[in-house]
């Protein structure tokens, strides 16, 4: 099983760092310092689940260096997955298996407009982590969780055969009945606090606990699940709830990532979480007004930050 690890950040460095650390015949891809320290040190990953250190099969910058991949996971941002999907196209087979696991709704679908349906899985993860300096990764809240599965919910031979993998890794992980609900669920806590986060610039503690801001938060919540029902996806009042007792049960200093990039000027996931609502809602005639606001008044930082 050849396997590549396209992005090596905090969710790619870490799953693929745990595969290579099996055994596993692991390709990184991986830029600048990042990739010089790979290369010089190997990967160490500092984790509360234990601590380790590996060095990948290969570790490059070039495509081309690349073994042909039977598995191929994308830890790149959501905004970047297109361009990163095209530059894959030369290197997949009609066998090869690519699993998103950034966040966002529509990764699947966006892989389905560049790959055919036997190449893509849906997918998605839960750890926080991330590159503490190069050459490292820095795990420090959730047991790690892949949950996996076929975008039409079949079970299938390569279905098993990447849970046998990720046994072996000693990757938790989870194959549901429905996976466009588990994705929904995800997005659903992720896209909430992220938005809102972005424009107060302060951790979720801090905004939970205004009465204001919580019920803003319970809006643009409510308008996610409306925009999911209309598509489809059978989120209910209870996953609400639960998405409302993690904000209430987050530590205190909590940041959301795409929080922190449009703190820091960054490109972020704006368009991926609030503007992927706000253009679904328009197509599915389902009113997104709070989401809508949210979008509008980050659009222009947003542009600004991918102007550098």
């Amino acid at each position: 099983m050849e396997i590549l690890i396209f992005g090596s950040g905090g969710v790619g460095g870490y799953f693929g760092g745990k595969l290579a650390n099996a055994g596993f015949d692991v390709t990184m891809i991986a830029r600048g310092k990042h990739l010089e320290a790979i290369k010089e040190n190997g990967l160490e990953v500092e984790s509360i689940n234990g601590n380790f250190k590996v060095q990948p099969k290969l570790v490059t910058s070039d495509l081309a260096e690349v073994p042909t991949p039977d598995l191929i996971i994308l830890g790149v941002k959501s905004w970047q997955l297109k361009n990163v999907a095209l530059q894959l196209k030369p290197i997949i087979t009609s066998e090869t298996m690519i699993l998103p696991l950034q966040n966002g709704a529509n990764n699947a679908e966006e892989l389905l407009e560049i790959f055919p349906k036997k190449n893509i899985l849906a997918g998605l993860c839960h750890l926080i982590s991330f590159m503490e300096k190069p050459g490292k990764i820095k795990h420090v809240a959730f047991d790690p969780r892949i949950t996996f599965g076929e975008v039409d919910n079949s079970k299938t031979k390569r279905i098993e055969a990447l849970k046998t993998i990720f046994d072996k890794a000693e990757i938790t992980n989870n194959n549901p009945e429905n996976i466009q609900v588990e994705i929904w669920k995800k997005f659903l806590f992720i896209a909430t606090i992220s938005g809102i986060g972005g424009l107060t610039r302060v951790s979720i503690d801090k905004i939970r606990e205004r009465e204001y801001l919580f019920e803003l938060m319970q809006k643009t919540a409510s308008e996610i699940k409306a925009v999911a029902n209309a598509k489809g996806i059978p989120i209910e009042e209870k996953h609400l709830n639960q998405t409302f007792e993690i904000i209430k049960n987050q530590a205190e200093d909590t940041t959301a990532s795409t929080q922190r990039d449009i703190m820091a000027g960054k490109a972020s996931e704006l368009e991926n979480f609030n503007g992927f609502i706000v253009k679904e809602g328009e197509k599915l005639k389902v009113p997104t007004p709070v989401n809508k606001m949210l979008y509008e008044l980050l659009l222009p930082m947003e542009r600004e930050a991918r102007k550098k």
